[in-house]
């Protein structure tokens, strides 16, 4: 391609496809002024692969636990119960945002219910959710796409934890109310899509939906309320944004995923700096 050409086109900020710079209207997704540098800015850039996002994810939530368990050195490590092995402290977990209902409706905590999502009560329950997060995210990229993606994953874990607090739960945390919201939607898109390949996805992700049920009635101490609201938040979520053979991607929702980000960045400042101080202060 010609120096001129290149100087002329550039990559849609809605599509990522190449485009003329003088178009008023991107031909592929229909964003208006697509060569705005407001549209066109860093912020709005976004994550441009499925790796980047789920990467991202994983290593908020790594980082995240390990600060939990550096604030508070009583880790609980002694105790070689699978379940408790690596436990940070409920103290050094409320500092950095477990959510419920002391920590929202007693502590005025709204930022908790955000918060909540990146963190985890032992090694045990961050492997398994990061697992969780590695086989299903990349199903909901690819029906979905990134941006929608990441709306279903932070609206979704904040709904299904506030659900759960108007149901009374104290205290509660992990990525799995986040991660019930993506089961959510990938039923309801399974559902809305149909076919043989809907039906196949429906029935692969209710054995999941089904499986989390049963642990929850048996293991003790689940938020069972927070992995319903959850699913229910994932599965109205995706029926109001669509899904990328229903309705395209649009820049709307990259702004709104632009948004989610943010929101979750200076919220997880917060809870650092609120850890921060909590260890020079002690």
């Amino acid at each position: 391609m010609s120096n001129n050409n290149q100087k002329n086109s550039l990559l849609c900020p809605g599509c990522r496809k190449l485009i003329s710079r003088s178009a008023v209207v991107c031909p592929f997704c229909g964003l208006k002024k697509p060569a705005s540098r407001f549209k066109s800015s860093i912020f709005f850039s976004g994550f441009s692969a499925t790796d980047q996002l789920i990467t991202a994810l994983i290593a908020t939530n790594i980082v995240m636990f390990i600060l939990s368990i550096v604030i508070d050195p009583r880790l609980g490590s002694l105790n070689f119960s699978p379940f408790n092995f690596l436990s940070p402290s409920n103290q050094s977990l409320l500092v950095l945002g477990s959510t419920g209902t002391i920590p929202v409706f007693q502590l005025h905590r709204w930022w908790s219910l955000m918060a909540a999502n990146y963190l985890h009560g032992s090694l045990l329950h961050i492997v398994f959710n990061m697992i969780a997060i590695r086989q299903l995210a990349p199903l909901v990229i690819r029906e979905f796409g990134i941006n929608r993606t990441i709306i279903l994953y932070t609206l979704g874990g904040v709904v299904g934890f506030f659900i759960s607090t108007l149901a009374g739960v104290r205290f509660t945390l992990g990525a799995s109310a986040a991660l019930c919201s993506l089961i959510g939607a990938l039923l309801y898109y399974g559902k809305s899509r149909g076919g043989i390949y809907g039906q196949e996805i429906f029935s692969q992700i209710g054995g999941w939906a089904i499986g989390i049920g049963i642990f929850g009635f048996l293991v003790p101490g689940i938020n069972n309320w927070g992995h319903g609201g959850g699913m229910l938040a994932g599965a109205l979520l995706g029926y109001l944004i669509g899904y990328t053979e229903k309705k395209r991607e649009r820049f709307s929702h990259k702004v709104f995923a632009m948004l989610c980000l943010a929101s979750t960045c200076l919220i997880l400042l917060w809870s650092c700096v609120n850890g921060m101080l909590f260890l020079l202060l002690r």
